[in-house]
């Protein structure tokens, strides 16, 4: 089996379920507070992690600074990912948000001059098509 394999089916269960259960959450909880218990599992994960793989941080200015970047838009992504969660249907919410590689494919070609194939491109518009049909 391949070394990849195994960590993408858990991520893909394990963002499945993170996608899902606020829904049910958001039945005894308001998004804010959602957020805040999903900050506090993310700690433990995370210091768990960090623990168990005996990690050494690394700090260089700029590469930090863009972390923490990445993880206060992931967790303002998720902030107003609860919100939609609380307001409509979860199955389309899911497959909307769910197409956010587009925008990193689109940043990629523009900012680092990655190439988009016709294929790739025929993908992400067959993609939004099918969001499309999703919502109707």
């Amino acid at each position: 089996m391949s070394n990849w394999l195994l960590p993408s089916v858990g991520a893909l269960l394990a963002w499945g379920l993170w996608a899902f259960i606020p829904k049910i959450a958001s039945e005894y909880l308001d998004p804010r507070n959602i957020l805040a218990c999903e900050l506090l599992g993310a700690l433990v994960i995370g210091f768990l992690g960090l623990w168990i793989m005996d990690i050494r941080l690394q700090f260089h200015p700029r590469g930090s600074m863009l972390a923490v970047l990445a993880g206060a838009v992931g967790t303002l992504g998720t902030l107003l990912y609860l919100v939609a969660a609380t307001r409509g249907r979860i199955s389309v919410i899911v497959t909307l948000t769910a197409l956010y590689p587009l925008v990193t494919i689109l940043l990629s070609h523009f900012l680092l001059r990655e190439p988009i194939t016709l294929k790739q491109a025929i993908g992400m518009s067959l993609a939004i098509i099918a969001i499309l049909f999703m919502a109707a």
